[in-house]
């Protein structure tokens, strides 16, 4: 764990350093350009606000696909399980007549078994007719978008909004603010200590980590695999879902076309980069969070283009994902030469 820690920080600098020798061949400054960056993301109320909301989707479908990777399931589903679980909060919240102390409990379970029901729905197929989770979760992405924009064209379309969008759902459905943060940021932290407790004190997780480093292993220790398989891939549906549930509770209030954009997908590539690490999803989640939201800020002081941070994500991806094996062995060479110096003494 110290290791991966190590060597996630070098990538995350190497990377950074990378980035702005591009940005000085770009007759940029680096400096300025990092310092508006964080400025609007970091150093202010508002874009500190802003970027732990943005988080929010970000970490849990992170959570989602490491859970999923880490118990060695394929389940690049999380754009789906993420929009039904964004409808799955958005008809509750439209048509459900309860107070707030009732109402967004069960928008929030309304988002998860959404979730869950789409990833339940591959692990059906693979247990009945053996098909690949890989390809059906990612078939069924499509189908959840297309469904989605179907809802909200015709059955839930807004007769007032001038593009395809749902009504405002119930304000009673509505995630408050506490000091300036919404409330869907606390669900976040929560969701990822639970995360994090299960896979690293639970039993049930224990399991997982072994099904995910050998299936046949774990399938012989006594682990009931085909059984915990469903549970993994229900487990990481209800974590997609409920980043959908928490986007339309937290606002815009309503489910509009894009809603999901790309947060489930950079989701999938924050826990490759954290190798399927619950506290380094997390906190990938808001590194990736951070440059998202000070993109704006950067471009708006320096001319420096956004898009420079969709670069820069990837020059992450690339250093960190790269470099840890050769570090990891590194890290290990010089334990052995220690360890060795140490016995001959």
């Amino acid at each position: 764990m110290r290791k991966q820690t190590f060597s996630g920080i070098l990538g995350v600098l190497a990377a950074l350093v990378i980035g702005g020798v591009v940005l000085a061949l770009q007759k940029f400054n680096p400096f300025s350009t990092y310092g508006a960056l964080l400025q609007y993301s970091l150093l202010s109320a508002s874009g500190l606000s802003a970027m732990l909301s943005r988080a929010v989707p970000l970490v849990l479908t992170g959570l989602s696909a490491s859970i999923a990777f880490g118990s060695g399931l394929n389940n690049l589903g999380q754009p789906g399980q993420l929009v039904i679980g964004a409808l799955g909060a958005t008809v509750v919240g439209l048509f459900v007549p309860l107070p707030a102390v009732a109402l967004i409990p069960v928008c929030i379970a309304a988002a998860m078994v959404g979730g869950m029901l789409w990833s339940g729905l591959a692990a059906g197929l693979r247990r009945a007719f053996a098909m690949d989770e890989f390809i059906v979760t990612l078939m069924l992405n499509f189908i959840a978008d297309y469904f989605a924009l179907w809802a909200i064209t015709y059955p839930l379309f807004d007769p007032a909004a001038l593009s395809p969008m749902t009504r405002p759902i119930r304000t009673y459905a509505w995630l408050s603010e506490v000091g300036g943060i919404n409330a869907s940021v606390l669900y976040m932290v929560v969701a990822t200590v639970l995360c994090w407790l299960l896979m690293s004190k639970g039993v049930s997780g224990y399991e997982w980590r072994i099904m995910g480093q050998n299936r046949l292993f774990a399938r012989i220790g006594g682990c009931r695999v085909d059984a915990h398989y469903v549970r993994v891939m229900l487990v990481t549906g209800a974590l997609a879902g409920l980043a959908g549930g928490l986007m339309v509770m937290g606002g815009p209030h309503r489910f509009v076309k894009g809603l999901g954009a790309n947060y489930a997908w950079d989701g999938v590539m924050i826990a490759v980069v954290a190798n399927n690490s619950i506290p380094g999803t997390f906190f990938y989640g808001l590194l990736f969070s951070m440059l998202q939201q000070g993109a704006i800020g950067m471009e708006l002081v320096t001319a420096v283009p956004s898009e420079f941070i969709d670069v820069l994500q990837a020059i992450i991806v690339l250093v960190v994902v790269a470099g840890r094996v050769s570090l990891n062995l590194m890290f290990d060479r010089i334990a052995t030469r220690k360890k060795l110096r140490e016995s001959l003494q």
